[in-house]
């Protein structure tokens, strides 16, 4: 018997890579913090939390990083930065699909529907817990509990897997089993 009835795992940093280069040369390019204005709390938790859009969101990166016509076009390209499937890890997901749901859990923006369509994902996942459509967000428990509950799953029998370690910390503090996703291994050592 598998000790898993539903695997719960992150999109960003796991099943979907940005191009971290292409990243640092925009922000080299233009001289301007554009990671951490992006994801400073205040600025980014109103998007994931689908309180506003990501239009919104770049809006406010922008004036934050001086509201002028470079600013605006730094933001433009950040937003656009590619991204991808790791093959590797969807195979394993698949895998383990076979027997059991897997459910995306993702602190994402209005627009997670429209970008997983673009990875060919929009049918994967036996279900996505997305904070922009739920209104909770990692490592809010409540989260983690619908996540849980779509998978019909009891949470000390669902498999958590991030790579954030805060988020992982606090889906163990209801039971589950986590994995800090650091690496391919670190997920192939614990699905069946």
């Amino acid at each position: 018997m598998t000790p898993f009835d539903a695997v719960l795992c992150d999109l960003d940093g796991v099943l979907r890579q940005f191009d971290h280069a292409v990243q640092a040369d925009i922000e080299a390019r233009y001289g301007l913090p554009l990671m951490a204005t992006a994801f400073d709390p205040a600025l980014i938790k109103p998007a994931v939390l689908g309180e506003v859009t990501e239009r919104d969101w770049a809006e406010s990166v922008a004036v934050a990083l001086g509201g002028d016509e470079r600013a605006r076009q730094a933001v433009a390209e950040f937003m656009e930065v590619p991204f991808r499937v790791d093959e590797e890890v969807r195979a394993l997901l698949a895998r383990a699909q076979a027997t059991m749901p897997v459910v995306l859990v993702t602190n994402a923006t209005d627009t997670v529907e429209e970008h997983l369509d673009r990875l060919g994902l929009t049918y994967f996942a036996d279900d996505v817990v997305s904070s922009a459509r739920v209104g909770v967000a990692k490592p809010d428990r409540r989260i983690y509990e619908i996540a849980a509950e779509r998978a019909g799953a009891a949470p000390e029998r669902c498999l958590f897997v991030d790579d954030r370690l805060e988020n992982v910390e606090a889906a163990r503090s209801l039971g589950m089993t986590g994995i800090h996703f650091r690496t391919v291994a670190d997920l192939a050592a614990v699905l069946p």
